[in-house]
């Protein structure tokens, strides 16, 4: 059968038509659309600061043009190697540590009969996302206390040496990456229980009728059928891979623990912002995007050929 081609023009017309029709949903996205680019594309027009000697009085395009320097004066510096080892190893241990614990809480969720229960539990569990990181670091500053705080107490009690928990080098990524946890593992499984809703009552009858049991209809009906959605959401977590949240590390930050504490957005704040390098913060921010983005692409190409779900 010969198929018949429609012009561009055509093409045009029908999208054309198509919005028109349905200019009550074009209206709604019209916010979100407006927000991303005014916000996130027009200030682009400023990446070349980092390409530039940047100073007020010259402007973004009257400074002088210096190319790459930026760029080789953090990768021959000194804390090249620290920061990005730093925030490497911080995002890891976080994605290692708290991707799979919402997919286990959804999980259990959706098994649990009770329809109060589990709306209770639900609940508790994704309160702590809404805790501000001051407070939550300053409740873990109470908690870790050498003096008065109850986790020393109890260490004390039975007879160990008291930890200055919140102080001490070696255990800044576990408080941090347990604490955000700890936070964000209710909110977190939000999505997975939703998407678990969708999956068809009639496969859990059927394999009940064949005498499955709970654990074996999870590991064969529930968890593939979550599958996409971890797919794209540990897509989307590597493409923020050189991205650490600022304000909870700078909160937890001080003199003792700076040298595994220190990551690529408090060195950005403290080149740009408290030394006045925006040329230098900029150059480091846009090598961070540009890390984040090749991460992006390649996890989602490797996500394409073993599960058939991807992003683009």
């Amino acid at each position: 059968m010969e198929q018949v081609r429609i012009s561009k023009k055509d093409r045009w017309r029908r999208t054309w038509r198509l919005a028109v029709e349905n200019k009550a949903l074009y209206l709604m996205i019209l916010p979100a659309f407006l927000y991303i680019l005014i916000f996130h594309y027009l200030p682009m027009y400023g990446v070349q600061i980092a390409f530039r000697n940047f100073n007020f009085a010259d402007g973004i395009t009257g400074s002088k043009w210096v190319g790459m320097k930026w760029f080789d004066y953090f990768f021959n510096s000194n804390n090249f190697v620290n920061v990005v080892s730093n925030t490497l190893i911080l995002n890891f241990y976080n994605l290692l540590a708290g991707f799979p614990v919402p997919i286990l809480l959804a999980l259990m969720m959706n098994a649990v009969p009770g329809r109060r229960f589990k709306r209770v539990a639900q609940t508790v569990t994704y309160l702590p996302h809404f805790i501000s990181v001051v407070v939550l670091v300053g409740m873990m500053s109470c908690m870790f206390s050498v003096n008065s705080g109850w986790v020393n107490t109890l260490v004390k009690f039975f007879g160990g040496e008291p930890a200055y928990i919140m102080g001490e080098a070696k255990y800044f990524r576990h408080v941090y990456v347990w604490s955000g946890v700890w936070q964000e593992m209710g909110w977190n499984s939000i999505i997975y229980l939703a998407a678990l809703t969708s999956i068809d009552p009639g496969l859990h009858e059927a394999a009940m009728i064949d005498g499955a049991g709970k654990l074996r209809r999870i590991w064969h009906i529930d968890l593939p059928g979550i599958l996409p959605t971890i797919a794209i959401l540990l897509i989307m977590r590597f493409g923020q891979m050189m991205s650490l949240g600022f304000d909870k590390v700078y909160v937890m930050q001080n003199s003792l623990n700076y040298s595994v504490s220190e990551v690529l957005s408090t060195y950005i704040y403290e080149q740009g912002i408290k030394s006045t390098k925006y040329s230098y913060s900029a150059a480091i921010g846009l090598f961070n995007n540009l890390v984040n983005l090749i991460m992006l692409v390649t996890v989602n190409k490797i996500s394409d050929k073993l599960s058939g779900s991807s992003l683009f």
